[in-house]
């Protein structure tokens, strides 16, 4: 008999609870810091791809190429973030300014 392999079902776990993490993590960035902390994001899935790439390792590699692209992903919805809070979707934080790109 054949031995189970639980590694793709490891990396659909882990999947789901990166992204799942992001979510919040994006509300919450947009709240304290707007839309000025993408490049974090950014730095972030930068990162991600250079460990995906130099790691033996496949499920870390799965894991980081899915945080990486998260990341990236979440560069898209912290802008989307501060239209859902303009439209009164999401509160803002009253001790930010809010205008375009957040200049204060």
């Amino acid at each position: 008999m054949e031995l189970i392999h639980f590694e793709g079902l490891l990396i659909g776990i882990t999947t789901f609870l990166i992204i799942g993490l992001f979510h919040p993590l994006v509300v919450k960035a947009e709240y304290f810091w707007g839309t000025r902390f993408w490049w974090v994001f950014l730095v972030w899935g930068i990162g991600g791809i250079v460990v995906s790439l130099l790691t033996g390792n496949v499920f870390l590699s799965a894991v980081c190429g899915v945080f990486a692209f998260s990341s990236f992903w979440a560069i898209k919805e912290l802008f989307e973030q501060e239209k859902r809070v303009l439209k009164g979707w999401f509160p803002g934080n009253p001790k930010k300014k809010r205008g375009a790109g957040d200049k204060d």
